[in-house]
């Protein structure tokens, strides 16, 4: 083989390896932290659309709730629960937490690492969602679920409760 083309063939050897290199040092340099990145880079949603308003609701809450050290989100989750349920669910949901001691959107006395919302069904002017919440990580993660009634015009929450 001439010279020339020995040096072609390991300036590409070189080059592949470096960039296979750039490729996987962050992702091990992320690994073990446990903050995570999205492994989504976009979302969309629908402020007509009564499932991602549940959807909207329970990932604004859960961050709300989860942030114990910010001093705004206490007055954070109060408003978003002014906003998102109707004033009767408001009121169900606060009997719940006197008589249980745990908060009434989670049905929990600590916070979900993971949720999701599902459309499950419609009638009479209301729609009903599935939310699941996973309270760890991991093959054993406890999951519990929520069915919550919307109305169709207003998109409010008008009743939460645990599925079964």
């Amino acid at each position: 083989m001439s010279v020339s083309r020995r040096k072609t063939l390991l300036t590409a050897v070189a080059l592949t390896a470096g960039l296979s290199l750039a490729a996987v040092t962050p992702a091990l340099a992320g690994a073990g932290h446990a903050p995570r990145a999205a492994a989504v880079s976009s979302t969309q949603g629908d402020p007509r659309n009564v499932t991602q308003h549940v959807a909207d609701f329970y990932g604004a809450y859960i961050d709300s709730v989860w942030a114990t050290e910010d001093p705004a989100a206490g007055p954070d989750a109060k408003a978003l629960r002014a906003f998102y349920l109707s004033s009767a669910a408001q009121k169900k949901v606060a009997a719940y937490e006197r008589k249980n001691h745990a908060d009434g959107i989670l049905f929990a006395q600590n916070v979900p690492v993971k949720w999701k919302v599902a459309y499950t069904g419609s009638g009479a002017g209301h729609a009903t969602s599935r939310v699941t919440l996973t309270w760890g990580d991991g093959p054993h993660a406890e999951v519990t679920r929520i069915d919550v009634r919307s109305d169709l015009t207003t998109l409010k929450i008008t009743d939460l409760k645990p599925a079964r």
